[in-house]
């Protein structure tokens, strides 16, 4: 069974309903009031902090060699997803970990994790 983790930042002074976000952005839609996310160095960094975990087919796609979990990063210009597979709590956390550097708060249907 799989997991999702989504993120993306609101531009300042807007604050959208969050379950429609949640379903543009997983639809790959652009979405008015939402910043532009720099992809290839969230890309880079979660490649960094997996990099003990296989590449799978595409360079998008991580797969624990040393026990469960796999994980595949879609995007936007301004929405990435994780989709976890199997994946520990504490390996899900490496990834949240990663968005807060870009000041990327987690949505975890229904809540996300921001101030507003």
């Amino acid at each position: 069974m799989g997991y999702d983790l989504n993120f993306w930042i609101y531009k300042k002074g807007i604050y959208l309903n969050n379950q429609e976000v949640y379903k543009k952005g997983s639809n790959g839609e652009i979405i008015e009031g939402l910043e532009e996310l720099p992809i290839e160095q969230i890309h880079q960094e979660i490649a960094d902090e997996f990099r003990e975990w296989e590449m799978e087919d595409s360079d998008r796609s991580w797969e624990n060699p040393n026990g469960k979990g796999a994980l595949i990063m879609e995007s936007t210009s301004q929405f990435v997803r994780f989709d976890c597979y199997g994946m520990t709590g504490d390996d899900m956390n490496r990834i949240i970990d990663v968005m807060l550097k870009f000041g990327c708060p987690l949505y975890d249907p229904p809540t996300r994790y921001d101030q507003s």
